[in-house]
């Protein structure tokens, strides 16, 4: 069932999933509708594989619809009955930071965009929009790459983990996602950056990668800041082929550097977000 806030919403997918046997086809074949090139994204190639690239990430996104919340439940699923392999056959690839994986996620989601607009009711122009905010990632693990102390507006206290900035499409009915990074704050004790002490952050996991590698680009996001991180985000999308009328972010994100990119922009959207008192 679909909730929005306290309300629970059933009308919307009443009509679609009508049995469980309708909703399993329907979800099967939208998965499996989905392409992708090998060779565009950095997937490997090698002759030896034994699963193929495609079977694993459709496993991937199929783990959600079968409440399997990480590959270690894999075996222990009906899935496992179409793929017979273990958790490290998931890991290997989805920690590949050779892979372009944001603009392999993008094209999924266009590819969902698209197809969600050729069975919308023509003559429709709901108003387009993207939705722009952060959030704290609270986290437990000390050792864990880049964590750090973190700010919560919140609670106001500070907390280990990360921020996560995330960005969605709403098109007047439907909500896609887009784009996310995690970020650290530095903080003002230069004693202590990120709230740790220094054999505190020597012991976090650390990883060489290539400078080239898209997971080089990935961990760059952790110490930029989040109005940069926003307004990339955004060029991003318009840059992939995103079109829409608004922007929309809360008091925190609404400031001169947004206000000048967005006015700026030839496909003439706007920008609605609250002003800060004073």
């Amino acid at each position: 069932m679909l909730r929005h806030k306290d309300t629970i919403i059933f009308s919307e997918i009443n009509s679609f999933f009508a049995t469980s046997e309708k909703a399993i086809e329907a979800i099967f074949s939208l998965i499996c509708s989905l392409t992708f090139s090998d060779k565009r994204f950095g997937f490997a190639q090698a002759n030896n594989l034994k699963f193929s690239n495609r079977n694993k990430l459709i496993l991937l996104l199929l783990f959600p619809f079968f409440d399997i919340k990480t590959t270690w439940q894999y075996a222990d699923s009906v899935l496992y009955r179409f793929l017979s392999c273990g958790k490290d056959v998931f890991y290997r690839l989805i920690n590949d930071s050779s892979i372009d994986w944001r603009s392999f996620a993008y094209s999924l989601t266009m590819s969902l965009i698209r197809k969600v607009d050729n069975n919308s009711e023509s003559g429709t122009s709901n108003p387009r929009c993207l939705i722009i905010d952060d959030t704290d990632l609270p986290k437990t693990g000390r050792q864990i790459e880049l964590i750090g102390k973190i700010f919560s507006h919140v609670t106001h206290t500070s907390k280990l983990g990360f921020k996560g900035l995330f960005m969605g499409y709403h098109d007047g009915k439907s909500f896609f996602s887009l784009d996310f990074s995690l970020h650290g704050e530095e903080g003002k004790n230069k004693s202590k950056p990120y709230g740790l002490t220094p054999a505190q952050a020597k012991k976090r996991f650390s990883k060489k990668r290539d400078k080239s590698s898209k997971g080089i680009e990935r961990t760059s996001d952790y110490t930029l800041s989040k109005i940069d991180s926003m307004i990339k985000m955004i060029r991003l999308a318009i840059t992939k082929g995103i079109r829409f009328d608004y922007v929309l972010v809360d008091s925190w994100f609404t400031c001169f550097e947004l206000v000048k990119f967005i006015v700026s922009r030839r496909i003439k959207c706007h920008l609605i977000g609250m002003i800060k008192n004073g």
